[in-house]
């Protein structure tokens, strides 16, 4: 089985993430991970299983506007904050909009600062309703990994995204296994 995952990612914790999921899918799947940057449309219809994630920006995905912010922010003296490599380029919610219809399976992940979703927000959501009017059917709830207030990802986070990308894996094997 072929899984890909596609991540948007601004000061690397997102991919971080990513790079764990992928690594827990690995059990089970052949797995490409790429930023939204490179994710084409003939990769996500090759696969069986995808899972597309991003940054949490002002309570939702990021926008135009957002993803401006960010690299603003990156750039002020003293910030500490680094832009991922993959950074530039358009992010997961214009993405989504031009991939056009899709199929099979499907899961959502963000990354958000710790508290409660009324107030931080969740990405994954957005992502997740995208990816269901899109066709795809949702293995997973939407997802959320957490960051620390210095933009880090928070104690633990990596190794819980490592086993839930091994629980996808395991579920989409499952849902093969009984069509």
């Amino acid at each position: 089985m072929r899984a890909v995952v596609v991540y948007e990612s601004m000061y690397g914790n997102t991919h971080a993430v990513a790079i764990n999921i992928a690594a827990g899918l690995g059990a089970t799947h052949e797995v490409a991970l790429v930023p939204v940057t490179r994710a084409t449309r003939d990769l996500v219809d090759a696969a069986d299983l995808l899972v597309v994630g991003g940054p949490t920006h002002m309570h939702g995905m990021s926008s135009t506007a957002s993803r401006r912010m960010a690299v603003e922010m990156a750039g002020k003296q003293g910030s500490g904050l680094t832009m991922d490599p993959d950074a530039d380029g358009p992010g997961v919610r214009g993405w989504l909009a031009g991939i056009g219809p899709g199929h099979g399976l499907a899961a959502a992940f963000d990354t958000r600062y710790s508290g409660i979703p009324a107030v931080t927000g969740r990405a994954s959501r957005g992502i997740a309703g995208l990816l269901k009017r899109r066709g795809y059917h949702l293995l997973a709830g939407p997802e959320s990994f957490l960051v620390s207030k210095q933009t880090a990802l928070a104690d633990g986070e990596a190794a819980r995204a490592r086993a839930w990308g091994a629980m996808l894996g395991e579920q989409a094997r499952s849902v093969v296994a009984h069509a």
